[in-house]
C-alpha cells in the first residue's frame, strides 16, 4: 500500500520518515518531489569491471547548467537527505524528467527500511539535455511493510551505502564475493 500525502505528513510528525530539507510544496498526493543536488560524477575509465573498484570524478554543476550527453553514465545525488524507519521508499523519475529523455535510475529505485542518506542517481539521457542543480528530478513513494523487520539497513554491518554523503557514490559491487 502506498502512503498518501496525509499519511506521509503523519509519519514525518512521528519521525519514521525524515526529509531534509522538507518543503510542503513538494508533497504530492502520494509522493514527495526530490531535487538534483549540485554534484555529478562520472567514472574515470570508460570500461568498468564489476570485480574492481571503479573510481569516479566528482564535479559541481555550474550555475548556468550542464549538458548531459548520451552514452555516458552520470551519477547524481538528491539535495534531500532522507531517513525511512518503517516504510520502503521507492525513487521514481518525474514524468517531466522522463519527457526530456532523462532516466534517473538504471535499476536501483528501491531503498530499504532503515536507509538514511541522500540518493545516488544513475542518470542517462537519450539526447543532449541541459540540467541544473536544484531542478526537480524525481519523486519518493513510500510503501507499508508487512511483518516485522529483523535487520534495518542502517544497522547492517556490511551495508555498502551507509556513509552519509552529499556527493554521488560509485558502485560498490567490488565488495561482493563472486
Amino acid at each position: 500500500m502506498i502512503l498518501s500525502d496525509k499519511r506521509i505528513l503523519e509519519e514525518i510528525d512521528t519521525g519514521s520518515i525524515i526529509i531534509e530539507p522538507f518543503d510542503r510544496e513538494c508533497l504530492g498526493t502520494n509522493s514527495y518531489d526530490v531535487h538534483l543536488g549540485k554534484y555529478l560524477a562520472t567514472y574515470k575509465n570508460r570500461v568498468l569491471d564489476a570485480r574492481l573498484h571503479n573510481e569516479i570524478e566528482h564535479f559541481e554543476i555550474p550555475k548556468d547548467g550542464f549538458v548531459l550527453q548520451p552514452n555516458t553514465l552520470y551519477l547524481g545525488v538528491t539535495m534531500e537527505y532522507t531517513e525511512t524507519h518503517l516504510h520502503v521508499p521507492f525513487l521514481e523519475g518525474k514524468s517531466s524528467t522522463g519527457r526530456l529523455g532523462i532516466d534517473i535510475h538504471a535499476t536501483a529505485g528501491k531503498g530499504d527500511v532503515g536507509f538514511c542518506n541522500t540518493w545516488t542517481l544513475e542518470i542517462s539521457v537519450t539526447q543532449p539535455v541541459k540540467i541544473y542543480a536544484g531542478m526537480p528530478i524525481g519523486q519518493l513513494i513510500y510503501f507499508e511493510v508487512a511483518g516485522e523487520i529483523e535487520t534495518f539497513y542502517n544497522s547492517k554491518g556490511d551495508a555498502k551505502y551507509n556513509r552519509k554523503t552529499t556527493r554521488p557514490v560509485e558502485s560498490m559491487m567490488w565488495k561482493n564475493t563472486f
